[in-house]
């Protein structure tokens, strides 16, 4: 399988009890895509001109995430 610089890339997953969050980017030649999935839904897509503020914004909803009681998988940690 061949990777590719425009492949969709899970930037981190957190738990909470039994729930599950994950956020994906997704670059594009003009747009960086920034989803991030509850329980497996698509919670928010946002559209950034650059990688670095896609980058950005998903540290922020993990920070959000982590102050409101979610954790760090144990197997990612």
């Amino acid at each position: 399988m061949t990777s590719h610089s425009t492949d969709p890339t899970v930037l981190w997953r957190l738990v909470r009890g039994r729930s599950t969050a994950h956020a994906t980017i997704f670059p594009g030649n003009q747009d960086t895509t920034l989803t991030w999935f509850l329980d497996g839904v698509m919670d928010r897509a946002e559209n950034y001109d650059s990688m670095d503020l896609a980058l950005a914004r998903a540290d922020d909803v993990r920070g959000v995430l982590l102050r409101d009681g979610w954790s760090v998988p144990a197997e990612d940690a």
